[in-house]
């Protein structure tokens, strides 16, 4: 989950716009090539920042949570979304497969290891990755954490946040006939990859505009209308995922791994007014967890571009500057 939506709302005390010093094109197999860029400190903190959706990309204003004199500002496009090729295509496209590819990206950039900063489905990304290659996470910043769990998606697509907003999830239902309508999820999957690409474009701006809608507390219920390419690859890429279950072997895989990386330090910045990914997530990561600091925000919700959530963000980044020297990298 997560688009940036609302990035016209963005705080303006982030650092100024950058351009990267190195942008490539990394085949990784299965036919996929993955857009990556370096900003900032060749020198610095390395960090990755992994994009929400599944299918967001990456946006120029990511780079602007951290000082690029102090940091090594990581980015790319997961398989499918934004530069990445081919677009929209789900064919050797999962979890595993992106674990394996921010794995060649460091390999590739001969970086020992690194700092993980992601939002919603950037952080179940980053939580996945620290667990499978424990030794190469330096610390995690987390913000509005999606587990990837059968209770969150049926939050979302079965009912839970549409008990708030019951006018907009009557728009994201009603196109389905109501025989079909006990899992959304799969119906929308017949849809979105029905081979007929003026059906897919309607559906995929639908799904896309049902998750807009919410993403902003200063715009919440007021969904602006994806571009129909990019609604397409963002709804196709992440109803693959949520069909499949993230690709998980079991519910809750992340916090039954979890033991994996105690030992690692993190921050958790959640808005307690989310309602895509409910704070209960981000609670119970925190609760088992003791090195993880949590930060609940009163009054915002889901986007990166939240006010309180930049400015918060912000805040960590410019206090693990100072961590650098200890973080063993």
């Amino acid at each position: 989950m997560d688009r940036t939506a609302g990035q016209k709302n963005a705080v303006v005390s982030l650092y100024p716009q950058i351009s990267p010093y190195d942008q490539r094109m990394l085949e990784v197999g299965g036919g996929h090539s993955i857009y990556v860029e370096q900003c900032g400190n060749p020198k610095g903190l390395p960090v990755i920042v992994l994009h929400g959706g599944p299918g967001g990309g990456c946006s120029p204003m990511m780079r602007r949570f951290f000082d690029p004199e102090a940091y090594r500002i990581i980015l790319f496009d997961q398989r499918g979304c934004g530069r990445s090729r081919p677009v929209a295509s789900v064919e050797n496209n999962s979890t595993w497969h992106l674990i394996d590819d921010i794995e060649t990206i460091r390999k590739t950039l001969n970086i020992n290891r690194w700092v993980l900063f992601g939002g919603s489905w950037g952080a179940t990304l980053a939580l996945i990755y620290a667990i499978s290659h424990p030794d190469r996470a330096a610390y995690l910043v987390l913000r509005g954490v999606f587990l990837m769990t059968r209770a969150e998606l049926d939050w979302f697509y079965g009912g839970g946040a549409g008990a708030f907003w019951p006018d907009l999830w009557r728009k994201f239902t009603e196109v389905i006939p109501e025989d079909e309508r006990h899992d959304l999820i799969a119906a929308y999957h017949r849809r979105l990859f029905s081979g007929d690409r003026e059906t897919e474009i309607r559906f995929a701006q639908i799904w896309a505009g049902w998750e807009n809608a919410l993403a902003c507390v200063a715009s919440m219920g007021h969904a602006h209308a994806s571009p129909p390419e990019y609604a397409r690859t963002f709804a196709r890429l992440e109803n693959h995922y949520f069909h499949n279950s993230g690709f998980l072997d079991c519910d809750e895989w992340i916090l039954k791994k979890l033991s994996a990386i105690l030992h690692v330090r993190a921050s958790i910045v959640q808005g307690r007014l989310d309602m895509i990914c409910p704070p209960a997530s981000a609670w119970r990561l925190a609760e088992n967890w003791p090195r993880a600091d949590l930060h609940m925000l009163s009054h915002s919700g889901h986007a990166l571009s939240e006010p309180a959530i930049s400015e918060e963000l912000l805040r960590i980044t410019k206090a693990l500057r100072a961590l650098g020297p200890t973080l063993d990298i």
